[in-house]
């Protein structure tokens, strides 16, 4: 194999030194084509090798907790990508082998393979083998047509083209694991880095999307012609202004026994001659400008403090 895979390899590479620009349009759409089918198969390759080393144990005896983790410093991989080549690798192998035998005729893409086989899985949990082959037919002539994405938005009504008999029933099941599987997952994780600023990440359910977007979709628009604030910088404010009206209702839950609000320490000077700096109750640190910004809202209570640390205002 080794051999075969070198030899494949001298030749992309000398493909890669070919001046494109001499060649004609047709031989370079020919060319896209075979070298997307030859990548597509590649990965087939390359799924089957993880598989096996896998199952040989090969990570834990060079000394990795995990095949994930080996390939990650093998191959210079993120933990979720290796996971994901891991996990996918297990199921073409456990799986429908037609789904397999796709991706290797170059047929069909890892990211389709992906939905092909969590499909096929289904409609065989639910409907039995027989219907699972006319699953994998039908979907792999689907994934000529249509990218990853619109492929599993079509592969949740495949049972009305395989087994109309038990659609409605499969579907309704389908759709009370997808629930179970969001309520499993959700997570938000709010990191803090060296400045205090936070990293959000995380997946929310359905539901929580749903809302999320409902409050700062709105909020996130452009406000004129003249806004020059990225799509992300927009979604960022937006969600300042849903946190401040949060904060004005008055109904959040108490937090140590006082009502939610946000506590800022700065000088007079500092408010009234546009000075210094104002700090959290976290203690990190905020422009002037942003001191008199919260200090303007219902929401924020401000402690004004003398030279000597004396507390002069408060709220």
């Amino acid at each position: 194999m080794v051999e075969e895979l070198t030899q494949a390899e001298a030749a992309i590479a000398a493909c890669a030194e070919t001046a494109t620009w001499a060649q004609p349009e047709g031989e370079l759409i020919a060319a896209l084509d075979t070298a997307h089918r030859i990548e597509q198969r590649l990965a087939a390759v390359k799924l089957a090798l993880i598989r096996e080393l896998d199952g040989r144990g090969t990570a834990t005896a060079h000394g990795a907790s995990s095949t994930a983790v080996w390939l990650r410093e093998r191959l210079r991989l993120t933990i979720p990508a290796a996971r994901r080549l891991v996990d996918l690798a297990e199921v073409l192998d456990t799986g429908n082998p037609g789904v397999r035998h796709a991706l290797a005729d170059g047929h069909i893409t890892v990211d389709q393979a992906r939905v092909i086989a969590d499909t096929v899985d289904s409609v065989q949990t639910a409907a039995g083998p027989e219907a699972a082959d006319k699953a994998l037919g039908v979907l792999v002539e689907w994934a000529g047509q249509f990218d990853p994405t619109l492929l599993r938005k079509l592969s949740t009504r495949i049972l009305d083209h395989v087994a109309p008999d038990i659609a409605d029933a499969a579907a309704k099941a389908a759709l009370d694991a997808e629930a179970r599987r969001a309520t499993r997952d959700r997570h938000l994780t709010l990191s803090t880095l060296a400045d205090g600023r936070l990293r959000l990440t995380g997946i929310l359910d359905t539901e929580t999307a749903g809302l999320l977007r409902a409050a700062i979709d709105p909020l996130g628009a452009p406000s004129g012609p003249d806004d020059q604030r990225s799509p992300g910088q927009r979604r960022h404010d937006a969600l300042s202004d849903v946190c401040r009206l949060a904060l004005r209702t008055g109904e959040l839950p108490e937090h140590g026994g006082d009502p939610a609000q946000i506590v800022v320490t700065t000088s007079y000077d500092g408010l009234t001659r546009q000075l210094g700096r104002g700090a959290l109750d976290t203690g990190l640190c905020l422009t002037p400008e942003a001191v008199r910004r919260l200090a303007c809202d219902a929401a924020i209570l401000p402690a004004v403090l003398s030279g000597a640390g004396q507390p002069l205002d408060l709220g």
